[in-house]
């Protein structure tokens, strides 16, 4: 089996204004809240969601947090941050202060402004509305196209 991961989904408390976050705000590409029609019997979970197809073929979707706890069978609890990053690897420092500055200004939360690692990079943290925390990263050592 070759492990890969697809599609990753966020819990989100308002699906209209996390895809107004990472469409409008971070500029991520998508055509809106989809399966608004839907309804799974089985779990009484609704199907809206949010999708931002990705560079290299992931998929990264909003999903209601009532809704995906449903469709899990997991209990609905409030939300915890930290668990985990999402991190974003750019071509230059540039594009680091560039990105973190774009979240803060539509809504997400800057915690640590770029800077120097003594890993040799060069990453800021921000959460998103909901929360998730993202990392921002300049790493020399990467080949990465400066779009």
């Amino acid at each position: 089996m070759e492990c890969r991961i697809h599609v990753i989904t966020l819990a989100v408390d308002d699906l209209d204004r996390a895809l107004a976050f990472y469409r409008d705000g971070l500029g991520l590409a998508s055509t809106g809240v989809v399966g608004s029609e839907l309804h799974d019997d089985h779990s009484g979970a609704d199907g809206a969601i949010a999708m931002f197809h990705l560079d290299g073929g992931l998929i990264l979707t909003v999903y209601p947090r009532s809704e995906l706890a449903k469709d899990a069978g997991i209990a609905f609890t409030p939300p915890k941050s930290g668990e985990f990053s999402l991190g974003h690897a750019v071509a230059s420092r540039e594009q680091v202060d560039n990105l973190i500055d774009r979240a803060s200004s539509t809504g997400g939360r800057v915690l640590d402004k770029p800077r120097d690692r003594p890993w040799g990079i060069y990453s800021g943290y921000f959460q998103d509305p909901d929360g998730h925390l993202w990392e921002i990263v300049h790493n020399p050592a990467l080949e990465l196209n400066p779009t």
